[in-house]
């Protein structure tokens, strides 16, 4: 249809689904063709909106790497931290105004491999923020290195003959270091994975969901995997939705079949609750809650 056309018939202006949620004039991304965050981006956008979180109170902190670009890309306050950061950045945007909603939007590598000490003792706190890690098995962005969830046997460019070390089961990591949500889904899990997320944005406390997305520029063709289609096929015919499972059963083989649901949810005072309890108990009337309604 022509300008002219369009112009007389008075067509209202096509708008992108999410462009309240995405900067649309950093688009086209530049993500490899059949990655999967943008699928995991579309999901979050989804759990935005029907969470009804006010967007001038979310802030989403990403690390470095491929996922560590979602930051850039959001239509909110958004922060890129340095390599294996993202979680004590985001520790301080929160301690610093605790009616944020915070949001650590970041890979395998920048969590795990970098800053796994971090995700450790903010899951130990029970630090009130949601943490969604892209797993592609490996440092995409960096070189194709093996990283702290690359399965046994799987090529990387550090391990050319197979990988020996074993890799880390995140959801049982998570849980066991005290997180009151965890759940974990594929790129192929699109509507699942944004009721999911919905689900963690509700919740105060540690939420972490782990999202396995096909690498299919480096991991993939390494291990000749074929194209992301395929690889999206693959999740297809070997998810397992086991709700409720014990974590310490989901330990992911090399192209082996991968559990996937809601494992965990359940409540526990978080570290804002601690702290204001202990300096109620320590000042009594003197104590004015931190985080309160007069901040």
């Amino acid at each position: 249809m022509n300008e002219t056309l369009t112009k007389e018939l008075k067509l209202p202006e096509e708008k992108h689904p999410m462009e309240n949620i995405l900067r649309m004039d950093r688009i086209p991304h530049i993500w490899c063709s059949t990655c999967g965050i943008g699928i995991a981006v579309t999901s979050f956008a989804i759990a935005l909106e029907k969470a009804k979180i006010p967007l001038d109170q979310v802030c989403v902190v990403s690390g470095i790497g491929c996922s560590g670009r979602v930051a850039g890309y959001v239509k909110l306050d958004s922060f890129h931290s340095t390599h294996g950061r993202a979680i004590p950045f985001a520790t301080g945007l929160k301690l610093g105004n605790p009616k944020l909603k915070t949001i650590v939007f970041s890979g395998d590598g920048d969590l795990f491999g970098i800053g796994g000490n971090h995700f450790i003792h903010s899951a130990r706190r029970n630090m009130d923020m949601l943490v969604l890690c892209i797993n592609n098995f490996i440092y995409a962005m960096t070189g194709g290195q093996c990283a702290a969830t690359t399965p046994l046997t799987a090529n990387t460019s550090t391990s050319p003959y197979g990988n020996y070390e074993y890799p880390f089961n995140l959801p049982h990591l998570a849980d066991s270091c005290g997180a009151v949500y965890v759940a974990r889904w594929t790129a192929l899990h699109v509507r699942r994975l944004a009721n999911s997320i919905t689900e963690a944005l509700n919740k105060r406390g540690f939420s972490f969901i782990e999202i396995i997305c096909p690498c299919s520029t480096i991991y993939a063709r390494r291990n000749r995997l074929g194209s992301g289609l395929d690889i999206m096929k693959f999740y297809h015919d070997n998810s397992v939705i086991k709700h409720g499972a014990n974590t310490k059963d989901l330990d992911i083989g090399y192209q082996s079949k991968i559990i996937v649901g809601k494992f965990v949810d359940r409540e526990r005072p978080t570290f804002l609750d601690c702290l204001n309890d202990w300096n109620r108990k320590k000042f009594g009337d003197k104590f004015r809650e931190y985080g309160g309604p007069d901040d």
